[in-house]
């Protein structure tokens, strides 16, 4: 079922409560290991000069103390793009990067298409957390904290950018959770998280702890998934286009539980959860008694507790070898409140059809003993194959490629 705005809302049925442990990753059915070959990778090939204001080898970050596994690089491919967050390319090679500390968005134009950004320039600013950001039919869509906007054109006008067009400005409107990802399906329309404005908490409003949808003009709006904390980053299958999204777990009920959540959506209005139970089978200690388990959608991946997995993409490209084809890549923002530094870094979620079969690191050497130099928050597939990686702690985006030896 959908709800829409006339929709009443359903009545909770009431189950005992009980708090469970939560089954490892490896009880779950799936096979935690990290990569067999491992090396420093930052990119030791010569480099052209580097472009000015946008990338280079004088960025001065520590990308040798990355690890991929054999036969990838990496590189910078933009620096100085402060607060970098979700990323969005148009068909002529220009990336948009949405911010959350900042109130600006980025276009970073690529005019020969190579390894390297151009510049970067800043297309939008005085805006509410525009974090969001998604590219379709010559349109940046940019999601602030309230409102949806539109940029015709905008590929044309990087150095005159128009006025947006406001498409939607009913979206609740809190601190906390209330940046918005945003993306366009394959059924052209436009999904938009809203988080719940709490660590746990129930509200009447049913739009919260959801993912929603919208026509591309930004009217028609409906509830696609409900039971969702918290989701900073989603991705449709290549080949079923069932929607794949992450979850972040909640908070302060221990280092080691709940996990995140990767989650699949095969269609409308299933619930995934939250408030009353968390992973597979944890019952919230405060609202666990209102809903069984047994009546959510189970995850389809448990992911680390506290890692903070943000945006993930479905690799489509045909640089890296045959296996990473249609698997699933995730950067992992790292954790704010464990007792112990877990995430920061990209992983990697492999799958088998509709089912994931490990979970496992794929770059890592974001943190220097307890200390944080960069933060992974989304990943995008280029064109050419590569994956780009964005990092709103060191301001710069990343480019992996991979070449055999």
């Amino acid at each position: 079922m959908i709800w829409r705005a006339t929709d009443s809302l359903l009545v909770l049925a009431l189950a005992a409560a009980a708090c469970q442990r939560q089954p490892s990753p490896r009880e779950a059915g799936l096979q935690l290991r990290a990569p067999r070959e491992v090396e420093k990778t930052a990119e030791s090939k010569p480099q052209a000069k580097p472009k000015a204001g946008a990338a280079g080898e004088d960025s001065g970050l520590p990308l040798d103390r990355i690890h991929l596994p054999k036969g990838f690089r990496i590189a910078v491919y933009a620096s100085h793009v402060k607060k970098a967050r979700s990323m969005a390319l148009s068909a002529n090679y220009t990336l948009y990067v949405g911010t959350r500390e900042n109130d600006q968005v980025f276009a970073i134009p690529n005019a020969d298409h190579d390894a390297t950004g151009d510049r970067v320039l800043t297309v939008a600013k005085d805006l509410d957390t525009p974090n969001g950001v998604a590219f379709h039919a010559g349109a940046l869509y940019v999601a602030e904290q309230h409102r949806i906007l539109r940029f015709d054109d905008i590929d044309a006008r990087l150095e005159h950018p128009p006025k947006p067009v406001v498409l939607n400005e009913s979206l609740p409107h809190d601190d906390e959770h209330g940046w918005k990802f945003i993306g366009i399906g394959p059924d052209q329309r436009l999904y938009v998280p809203i988080g719940a404005p709490c660590n746990i908490c129930e509200k009447d409003d049913p739009r919260y702890a959801s993912i929603s949808r919208m026509k591309l003009d930004g009217s028609g709006f409906e509830i696609f998934a409900r039971g969702v904390r918290n989701s900073v980053g989603f991705d449709w299958h290549p080949d079923t286009h069932e929607l794949w999204f992450r979850e972040n777990g909640r908070d302060r009920m221990g280092d080691d539980v709940p996990p995140d959540e990767l989650n699949r959506a095969p269609k409308a209005g299933l619930h995934f959860g939250y408030p009353y139970c968390h992973g597979k089978d944890v019952r919230d200690p405060e609202f666990g008694g209102k809903q069984a388990c047994s009546e959510s959608a189970p995850p389809a991946a448990l992911l680390g507790p506290h890692v903070a997995a943000l945006g993930m993409r479905f690799y489509t490209g045909h640089m890296f070898p045959a296996r990473y084809q249609k698997q699933i890549f995730i950067a992992e923002h790292g954790s704010w409140n464990s007792s112990r530094k877990v995430g920061y870094r990209v992983s990697l979620v492999r799958l088998e059809g509709e089912r994931a079969v490990s979970y496992e690191p794929f770059a890592e050497g974001f943190l220097n003993g307890d200390d944080a130099w960069g933060r992974p928050v989304d990943v995008l597939v280029m064109p050419d194959g590569a994956l780009l990686v964005s990092d709103d702690e060191a301001d710069a985006i990343y480019r992996v490629s991979y070449e055999a030896d």
